[in-house]
């Protein structure tokens, strides 16, 4: 027998699995509890009243085996010898893409100038401790991409670019907790995606694709419009039946490589701004209304933040960006002489700290100074903030900080607060670091933020830069339906990189539906 439940319960009763398990069984009048499987298929916590409730979809079995979660049957057949496509990049849409090929009887063969997982944690604690700066190995590049390490949301937005579900169930079946497919908001945390990044390279690898890592791609084969393979760093020329450009955000050097050739890009919209770090207890507070801490079963707070404000005659959009609970602020450069920051929290969110991106809409009008780079003026203008935070940090990976309330009233800040990023702080004033179409508009957004939630702004907070790659600068224009490159046939722009994606699970669906855009033209009949 099976029942199925819609529950609105009290955080110590849906998040305690012996008092969840008791709940039912009372509920439900069951008597042989040995024979009962109870299991969540949704979960989500509602913070809107004093009275925190936990909404939770439940299946209950009683003398009866439950059915798998996991509704796709993935069947990786060998593709050694079968025709390949190239991918460039090993980041979630590569990946996904090279897993999707293997399915369509095509071989995935990814170049990834980054190293492996394992070996890409020696390069991220250079950057932390002796602030070195790798600039092939870094938080942005290597195997996994940059969520590998910073964070490892899998919440999006974009259901109708794929099948949110399928790519959930594939991370699954690669190690990672059947609890992103219960949780309104999935997250795997920073310290177990390597754990799964490895399990799916082993499915490609098994299946007889191939993945090249400390393997840079400096150009493009390409006959009368039509592209026959890439290039490497060592000279080795490399041919495909097609190639998945799923470099991400921050690969500036294969912006440049298309634009020297003439292979059309475009400027694409983007924002910049700062990280905004506060004890977690702080947004704890506010977020669940409790006087002291909160308490054993729930976890930590989130929040989201977006408000319109006008400067010099121009509206723009200021919003959060990342959040994340209970999480760290790590060192994202891929170069020396510039400091960027980004956001990560591990699977148990158990860090003292809370930070967020918060971060200004950048405008065409921002970039008229930068025409001379056409489609890459986003490019220099995002290096120049970037380079400007550096040089008054200290030129390390040492951060320009302010506190938030010291920002706010044009103060330079006598002390900064302790803080998650390793590097370290110097006080700044964050004006002669932010231009002011970003800095007036944040400061605008920040007094309204301590409005709508009441304590944010504080002397608790402080603001850390620079948070510059929220999203490429650049788009990689392609066909509507067929993914292809509107000049160059067989290439398909992918992924976050090519301005077609905005986190794991957006750059995921997209590189399957490249490959299978691919697939559906080049693979031999």
């Amino acid at each position: 027998m099976q029942h199925t439940l819609q529950l609105t319960l009290a955080p110590e009763v849906a998040l305690d699995d012996e008092q969840f398990r008791q709940h039912i069984i009372k509920k439900l009048r069951l008597r042989d509890v040995d024979d009962v499987f109870i299991r969540k298929t949704r979960q989500s916590i509602d913070a809107r009243s004093r009275q925190i409730k936990v909404n939770v979809q439940v299946e209950v079995y009683v003398r009866e085996i439950p059915a798998s979660l996991i509704s796709y049957q993935f069947k990786y057949g060998q593709v050694q010898n079968h025709p390949q496509a190239i991918i460039i990049g090993c980041g979630p849409a590569g990946m996904f893409a090279a897993l999707r090929l293997i399915e369509l009887g095509i071989k995935p063969v990814i170049f990834e100038r980054g190293k492996d997982v394992r070996a890409r944690r020696r390069d991220l604690a250079a950057i932390n401790k002796d602030h070195e700066v790798n600039p092939e190995s870094n938080y942005c590049f290597g195997e996994g991409g940059a969520g590998t390490y910073s964070d490892g949301k899998l919440y999006t937005r974009s259901n109708k670019r794929g099948d949110i579900r399928r790519v959930l169930e594939i991370f699954v079946n690669h190690g990672a907790s059947e609890q992103i497919l219960i949780d309104a908001h999935p997250h795997i945390g920073t310290n177990k995606l390597p754990v799964v990044v490895s399990q799916m390279r082993e499915s490609i690898l098994k299946a007889g694709g191939e993945i090249h890592f400390d393997t840079k791609v400096i150009d493009l084969i390409i006959n009368q419009n039509m592209i026959k393979g890439v290039v490497t760093h060592d000279g080795k020329e490399h041919i495909g039946i097609g190639v998945i450009l799923a470099t991400g955000h921050s690969a500036r050097d294969i912006y440049e490589m298309l634009f020297a050739k003439n292979i059309r890009i475009e400027r694409k919209s983007f924002a910049m701004g700062v990280r905004i770090e506060h004890p977690q207890n702080t947004i704890d507070k506010i977020q669940y209304h409790c006087e002291t801490d909160r308490g054993p079963y729930l976890p930590a707070a989130s929040y989201s933040l977006v408000t319109q404000t006008r400067y010099k005659g121009i509206q723009r959009g200021v919003f959060s960006f990342c959040m994340c609970p209970g999480g760290f602020i790590v060192p994202a450069a891929t170069a020396s002489g510039e400091v960027v920051v980004n956001g990560m929290s591990p699977s148990r969110r158990d860090s003292p700290y809370a930070n967020s991106g918060i971060v200004v809409s950048v405008e065409e009008a921002d970039l008229e100074a930068y025409k001379e780079f056409g489609p890459l003026a986003g490019l220099h203008y995002q290096q120049e903030m970037e380079q400007a935070a550096c040089r008054l940090a200290g030129s390390t990976q040492t951060a320009p900080a302010q506190l938030a309330t010291d920002f706010v009233k044009g103060k330079m800040s006598a002390q900064l607060r302790d803080t998650s990023y390793q590097p370290g702080l110097h006080a700044v004033d964050l004006y002669e670091v932010l231009p002011e179409n970003i800095a007036y508009p944040l400061k605008e957004a920040l007094s309204d933020f301590g409005k709508k939630m009441k304590g944010y702004l504080s002397a608790d907070a402080q603001l850390i830069g620079v948070e510059s790659r929220t999203s490429s600068p650049v788009r990689i224009p392609r066909e509507r339906e067929s993914c292809e490159h509107p000049e160059v046939k067989g290439l398909f722009p992918c992924g976050e990189g090519a301005g077609y994606a905005g986190g794991i699970m957006s750059a995921a669906m997209d590189g399957e539906r490249c490959a299978e855009q691919l697939a559906k033209l080049y693979a031999p009949a």
